[in-house]
């Protein structure tokens, strides 16, 4: 078994894949949110070929999906994450990302108050938590959300103490790569990445190649640790303004997603697909923004090919059973 292997700390190598429910209307920000019945049909079109869900804050949302897994008794394991906001400016990030003083002081006691919102929800649904994440994409150089290493390793003290979960941290694989996160790594339990080929301007010919490059960067680094994809993907529609937009269709989304995960089933490695569903409330108002389009499924529920792509090895596997029995 590899040492970095997750099994090593009691999570098995299954699907999984990052889950938000948010329809057209809905805004998180605006605190509009998926209903429960909403929530019930997206979890019901999961259920089977999934059995991990990455969940990106301790918020209403999060609440209602941990309800219907257990009112329901659907079969799924939840990440948790918590939402931070900056607690420091970053004039690295490509937009505005200066924040006054008072305003920085104010984000820090959300992220206090964050921290027990998740130790919350994470005691009172323990049995479908399988880990929790001090947040996203926090301290990597062009975030608008910046939070620096030492609070990072506060908020991983105060939840190993506080409740039963794993914790972890999901950010870009640089900052694991090139030592800014060595401290944070100490008091994880496993470290997550990101890996975007298509927001670096990968063709898919490259694609696989440059997020195992990512992985295997960040785990020959920290061989003592588990290493998990917590976002890695494939939009299927853009603007051109970050990466030529003819880069971004259905095929090479069906293309990657399968190789992807052919390769991290091969190797055993825990993989969150981003993402489940298309969210029209990301990003800017230009519809073909590429933040918009992530999903595996569109925003009215439908699926994309890359769906039908990725039951057919699990179909295979059940078939070839069903021939052996």
């Amino acid at each position: 078994m590899q040492s970095n292997n997750v099994e090593s700390i009691g999570i098995l190598l299954q699907r999984a894949i990052c889950y938000s429910g948010y329809r057209d209307g809905h805004n998180p920000g605006l605190g509009i949110f998926p209903s429960y019945s909403q929530i019930l049909e997206d979890l019901q079109l999961l259920a089977g070929d999934w059995q991990y869900l990455r969940l990106y804050d301790a918020g209403p949302h999060a609440h209602t999906v941990l309800e219907v897994i257990e009112r329901e008794q659907l079969p799924f394991k939840v990440l948790l994450g918590m939402d931070l906001a900056a607690e420091v400016s970053n004039p690295n990030c490509p937009w505005d990302a200066y924040y006054p003083d008072h305003k920085l002081a104010d984000n820090r006691r959300h992220n206090d108050t964050e921290l027990q919102r998740v130790v919350r929800l994470a005691n009172e649904y323990s049995e479908h938590v399988l880990a929790i994440s001090i947040g996203n994409e926090a301290s990597v150089d062009w975030t608008d959300h910046k939070v620096e290493t030492h609070r990072l390793v506060h908020f991983a003290v105060q939840l190993k103490g506080q409740t039963q979960a794993l914790v972890t941290f999901c950010e870009n694989y640089v900052p694991w790569a090139n030592g800014q996160l060595d401290e944070l790594a100490k008091h994880v339990d496993f470290l997550s990445i990101h890996s975007y080929p298509l927001w670096e301007s990968q063709s898919i010919e490259h694609a696989l190649h440059f997020t195992q490059q990512n992985y295997y960067e960040v785990a020959d680094r920290f061989s003592d640790k588990p290493v998990v994809i917590t976002e890695a993907g494939w939009t299927t529609n853009a603007n051109g303004h970050a990466f030529p937009a003819h880069f971004a269709n259905e095929r090479w989304q069906s293309d990657y997603c399968a190789q992807l995960l052919n390769w991290c089933e091969k190797d055993g490695i825990l993989c969150f697909l981003f993402e489940a569903f298309d969210e029209s409330w990301k990003g800017s108002d230009d519809p073909a923004e590429p933040e918009k389009h992530w999903g595996i499924f569109r925003l009215n529920r439908q699926p994309k090919p890359v769906v039908i792509r990725l039951q057919q090895p699990q179909l295979a596997s059940i078939a070839k059973l069903s021939n052996n029995g």
